[in-house]
């Protein structure tokens, strides 16, 4: 199936649990429909960040594979159709080589040596070969070998062997008498001539390496005994002596006249954006695809672009710019399935989008698969059943609804768990945070959220355990100052969620950061830090509240 019917199912940056599981799950759900549909289209679960350990541990469960990793969703060669010349051989006849190009009406050959890019062909090098050199050295400096002379003259070696190279002395034409000829022919020399008889003899005994008799003429005995025995080998072509002498050059390998140094070659997972300006700034028409293990995989040129196809996504679990995969605006968007406030994702055509107050993605998604009759198999019950006990934190969280519940406890019987052991068992394995460096721990669930030209980032660690939650503070509050740096950020907040008590410890940094959150929760920041009973989600208490500050 070509890449172009790939659409790549996709959640937020720096996924939790839900964002990897919607996607495994939607991407389940739309290929069964598109193989009842008979589509011909392949749905991807993709991923825009790092599983962290609650979401590895529930894949490990299910025996299920993390989706591929995309960092960024721009246009990349591979997307490009890649024209597949094939790659030929440098020891290749230049007469070879022209024929392949004008068969294939191309201008370029790539030549390669054990699938490796060796050099390129292209058509004014052999006219280069043909016009400007005038060196009767020419074609033992190129060490061409006799099979392809032969080739090229549609001769026939009737004295001697096709193994070897002619690699030394002239290419001459006998015109002159044999008095004449003993002045100029030198030992190894390639001699073309006609059926004289005298010339023939004439070149052997001066030791020349090739004799080629044109016009297909007979060759006597004698002169392929006395060839023999001076080690002399003899073509004879149907061509006359003009023809012969015009065609002879065509037959040096394509290596001695190919192009090596400075070759612009891309990579299949080079961005179209990067190659772009290259390609404008070069002559050359083609240009050379490799992978990245450097083996050659094709041509595209600058037309190639204009047939570019952009990557098809569908998004879950968010629908923010700040929360997209790097590169989104050059995809085409689907469609988008989320449980989160409205965003700011615009798209350039209409999409089917899907978004209900409910404590997860997975719900949705659950409900999608019940709407369109499809049986959910028992691990897909259990990566959907594992996304809303993370999301409504085992339905503690005030975003978990009553539908949450009860599709929860429906997808743990077919997915043969029991919710209250399960959940503490995959919320022990996420909230192993005494080892995590500062780093590790924020980037398990951060978002990036803006409102009125304000920059905002908010993270999030739930655990069941409150004083390894506090054991945390002390490295994390100078590492969100290094974030709220490095990201322009004019606030960062990170929640350290009592899972167990149902409250929220508030890390911040930002000269704002004080007024907002005593302002909206009506409590006091110390040291950086407030007490916030009861507030648990990101989502559907402390984002209102602080955009209700902001506003």
């Amino acid at each position: 199936m070509s890449k172009k019917n790939n659409i790549y199912v996709i959640g937020h940056k720096n996924p939790d649990t839900d964002s990897i599981c919607s996607a495994i799950s939607y991407a389940y759900l739309k290929n069964e429909l598109s193989q009842k549909q008979e589509e011909e289209c392949k749905y991807i679960p993709t991923r825009a960040g790092h599983i962290n350990e609650e979401t590895q541990y529930v894949l490990r469960y299910f025996e299920q594979e993390a989706p591929l990793f995309v960092n960024d969703i721009r246009p990349q060669v591979t997307d490009i159709e890649i024209r597949k010349t094939e790659g030929v051989d440098a020891g290749l006849s230049l007469k070879k080589a022209w024929d392949i190009m004008r068969g294939a009406r191309i201008v370029s050959l790539p030549i390669l040596e054990e699938d490796k890019l060796a050099g390129i062909i292209t058509v004014s090098d052999i006219a280069y070969s043909d016009m400007d050199v005038y060196d009767n050295m020419i074609l033992s400096k190129a060490r061409t070998s006799y099979k392809n002379i032969v080739e090229t003259i549609d001769g026939e070696m009737i004295v001697g062997d096709l193994d070897g190279e002619f690699e030394e002395g002239h290419v001459l034409i006998a015109a002159a008498n044999p008095d004449m000829m003993e002045g100029y022919i030198e030992p190894q020399d390639m001699v073309i001539l006609g059926n004289r008889y005298e010339s023939q003899l004439c070149a052997i005994e001066m030791d020349a390496q090739c004799i080629v008799v044109c016009m297909g003429a007979t060759v006597s005995k004698t002169i392929r005994k006395m060839a023999k025995e001076h080690g002399c080998r003899i073509i004879v072509s149907p061509y006359d002596t003009y023809t012969v002498a015009r065609l002879i050059n065509h037959s040096m390998p394509v290596r001695y006249f190919m192009t090596t140094e400075n070759l612009i070659t891309f990579h299949t997972t080079d961005y179209v954006d990067d190659i772009q300006e290259t390609m404008a700034k070069r002559r050359f028409r083609d240009f050379p695809i490799t992978d990245n293990q450097g083996n050659y995989i094709g041509m595209i040129s600058r037309r190639n672009l204009l047939d570019l196809d952009r990557k098809k996504l569908i998004l879950v679990d968010h629908n923010e710019k700040a929360q997209a995969v790097d590169g989104f605006e050059e995809a085409e968007i689907l469609e988008i399935i989320d449980h989160h406030r409205l965003g700011n994702i615009e798209t350039n055509s209409p999409v089917y989008f899907r978004n209900q107050p409910v404590g997860c993605t997975a719900t949705i998604i659950t409900q999608m698969y019940m709407e369109n009759g499809i049986e959910i198999p028992e691990k897909i019950a259990g990566l959907l059943c594992s996304a809303i006990l993370s999301d409504t934190l085992m339905f503690r969280s005030p975003t978990c609804t009553a539908i949450d519940r009860i599709i929860a406890e429906k997808l743990a019987a077919i997915a043969h768990i029991e919710i209250e052991k399960y959940a503490r068992d995959m919320f022990d394995a996420g909230s192993n945070l005494r080892e995590k460096s500062a780093k590790e721990i924020f980037y398990q669930d951060f978002k990036k959220f803006n409102d009125s030209n304000i920059n905002f980032g908010v993270g999030q660690i739930s655990s069941m355990n409150k004083q390894e939650l506090s054991a945390c503070k002390d490295k994390l509050l100078p590492y969100m100052e290094e974030v709220r740096t490095s990201y322009g950020l004019d606030m960062v907040f990170f929640m350290m969620t009592d899972i167990i008590n149902e409250s929220t410890e508030l890390l911040m940094v930002g000269d704002m950061c004080k007024e907002v959150i005593e302002n909206a929760f009506e409590t006091t920041v110390e040291s950086s830090s407030a007490e916030l009973p009861g507030v648990v989600s990101r989502k559907k208490q402390l984002i209102p509240a602080i955009l209700g500050q902001l506003s």
